[in-house]
């Protein structure tokens, strides 16, 4: 086991290494370098381009194209190919609004900024991008408008209802008038934070405009009555995680005083609206200018296609992600993982010396269990698509990254239909898979050495 382990680690040195020369790699360079993938697509002067030192911005984020057949090859894992080609539109379109223009790797991209909502309702083709945000709950006042047209938006974290002291603490009144007093100074300090507000919003609003107030903490019924009069839609009790999506979303800043309010502190949105679901209520804030934050609206008849369409959006997102973090890709179908069996036993199997041997050819074997898997699921004959898929690599003199077809069973070049991988996620399986065999494999050895660490030494019984 031993040998066989030490062949393992030989064989993921020499794949790792192989993986950096087979991905097609986007980042800036400073000298031209030839992969054996480039070879794949039909792309000089985009590989020109990304050897120049000075090239600016991110050029994976900039390709629409790359990253729209990279999430559709995530997302055709899970959904049906057509409903996986519109999804994918709207999750590249998710993280291109919130990746900034000049990305650089120092700055990783926030998944946590798109908003992942779901409706029960229509068909799960009716899933898209939303150019804002989509909040789980509605105005609280039956009087409240519930389609709005340029829209000043106040994100505040104030409130507007009577609330006990944090302190403990305590009010004595000794008769009626005096307890009608107390009453009327809790009111008045209410009412003058609602007038508050109700000025600055005449204020801001100018003819065609409107204003709707996003508050983190409670309104109480009174309030929201004042409001309503105004023409004001009010959300209470509002989500932390949303404030700070809807200032990346609309512009503003949040507001924690009604003292001292400021025009610039109010973000934009060209409409918000509101839609009733049975007994919920979902607030639309769309038409951001500029937004650094959106939402991915997910519909579906039943919780079954919502729950498979949101885990594929999932690996989409992510799967975009690490192809900007990475400024490179890999051809899919089963390409790299045939590849680079075959470098092992061309190339690496030779020069092992040893043993060890066994371990590499052992590894070898083992990555073509990915184009085994696709064949075996597309319905097609194991052996016979691996022989296709080595007889046409080994035509290319192994200059072309071919993958498995999967709708057709033959040869097919991925770069040309558009299936990419990872390149992290390729490096991260090679490295986990590679440890835990080797653990399995010297599981005798760890066994051994605890029972020898259990014994006691010779001799200790006479001390």
């Amino acid at each position: 086991p031993r040998v066989i382990a030490d062949g393992f680690d030989i064989a993921r040195d020499a794949t790792l290494k192989f993986l950096d020369e087979f991905k097609v790699d986007y980042a800036p360079k400073t000298a031209t370098t030839s992969d054996d993938a480039t070879n794949d697509i039909d792309n000089d002067d985009t590989t020109t381009e990304s050897s120049s030192s000075g090239s600016s911005g991110n050029k994976v984020l900039q390709d629409r194209e790359l990253l729209t057949c990279l999430a559709s090859t995530s997302l055709k894992t899970k959904l049906e190919h057509d409903l996986a080609d519109q999804i994918a539109t709207a999750v590249v379109d998710a993280i291109q609004c919130i990746a900034p223009a000049n990305y650089t790797t120092n700055t990783p991209v926030d998944l946590n900024m798109v908003e992942i909502m779901t409706m029960q309702r229509k068909l799960g083709s009716d899933s898209r991008f939303v150019n804002g945000l989509v909040l789980d709950h509605g105005g609280r006042h039956p009087d409240m408008p519930t389609v709005l047209t340029n829209c000043h938006i106040m994100t505040c974290n104030v409130t507007f209802e009577y609330e006990k002291t944090e302190v403990q603490s305590g009010f004595f009144y000794s008769n009626a008038d005096e307890r009608e007093k107390l009453v009327e100074s809790e009111r008045k300090w209410l009412d003058e934070r609602c007038r508050a507000v109700v000025d600055f919003k005449r204020s801001v609003c100018k003819e065609g405009e409107s204003f709707v107030m996003i508050n983190q903490k409670g309104i109480d019924p009174l309030s929201l009555d004042i409001f309503a009069k105004e023409g004001i839609l009010c959300l209470r009790r509002a989500k932390r995680r949303n404030m700070e999506r809807l200032t990346l979303a609309c512009g503003g800043s949040p507001i924690h005083s009604v003292e001292d309010l400021d025009a610039t502190m109010l973000g934009f949105a060209g409409k918000v609206s509101e839609v009733t679901l049975g007994e919920d209520k979902f607030t639309f804030v769309e038409e951001c200018q500029h937004p650094k934050s959106c939402t991915l609206l997910l519909q579906g008849p039943n919780s079954h296609t919502i729950d498979q369409i949101k885990d594929a959006v999932r690996d989409g997102l992510r799967a975009v992600k690490n192809a900007i973090e990475d400024q490179a890709v890999v051809p899919g179908a089963g390409a790299f993982e045939l590849a680079a069996a075959m470098h092992l036993r061309n190339v690496v199997v030779k020069a092992t010396k040893g043993r060890a041997k066994l371990g590499v050819e052992a590894y070898a074997e083992a990555l073509l269990v990915i184009p085994k898997t696709l064949a075996e699921n597309s319905g097609f004959d194991v052996q016979d698509c691996i022989l296709n898929l080595t007889d046409a690599r080994e035509d290319s003199d192994c200059t072309l990254a071919v993958g498995l077809d999967c709708t057709s069973g033959d040869p097919m070049i991925p770069a040309d239909e558009g299936v990419w991988d990872n390149v992290r996620v390729k490096r991260q399986c090679l490295h986990l898979s590679t440890v835990l065999a080797s653990q399995l494999l010297l599981v005798d050895e760890v066994m051994r050495a605890g029972k020898q660490m259990g014994r006691v030494p010779e001799g200790a019984d006479d001390m």
